[in-house]
């Protein structure tokens, strides 16, 4: 795959252009994420579609084959995998923490290490989550520990 980057004049519109042969639904996610902005994510909440500002999500978790987004009070649903989640965030402040779970970085009020070198984050939210041993090491990498 070739991606080419070219600089537009001033005042000129800025366009993305796609070739490809097949329209694969990675793809269609990423272009979705590129029309809808990278502010806002599409979750649903009781039968309802809501375009939440991303960084009002603390984290992501994976239960049951299903995927929901919290936030200070509210619960929400995504209908996208949790490593679709993770490729689409991968240049936030979004990180994982288990083979479930995706944390808000900015969200984070307290670290705090454990036995068996995991780290347990207080949100503040009041909410707490566990960086497994496995994603510590991008937690202290991200956050220059």
């Amino acid at each position: 795959m070739k991606i080419t980057i070219l600089d537009v004049a001033p005042g000129e519109e800025e366009e993305i252009i796609v070739k490809c042969h097949q329209i694969e639904d990675s793809l269609k996610q990423l272009l979705n994420r590129f029309k809808q902005g990278k502010d806002t994510i599409t979750l649903h909440q009781n039968g309802d579609i809501c375009l939440v500002p991303i960084q009002e999500v603390y984290y992501f978790e994976s239960i049951d084959q299903k995927v929901f987004a919290y936030g200070k009070k509210e619960v929400y649903e995504t209908r996208m995998k949790l490593y679709e989640l993770e490729e689409a965030l991968m240049d936030t402040d979004f990180l994982r923490a288990t083979k479930s779970s995706i944390v808000n970085l900015n969200k984070i009020k307290r670290l705090t290490p454990t036995f068996s070198g995991r780290f347990e984050a207080l949100l503040m939210n009041g909410e707490r989550i566990v960086f497994s041993r496995q994603y510590v090491v991008l937690l202290k990498e991200r956050l220059g520990l």
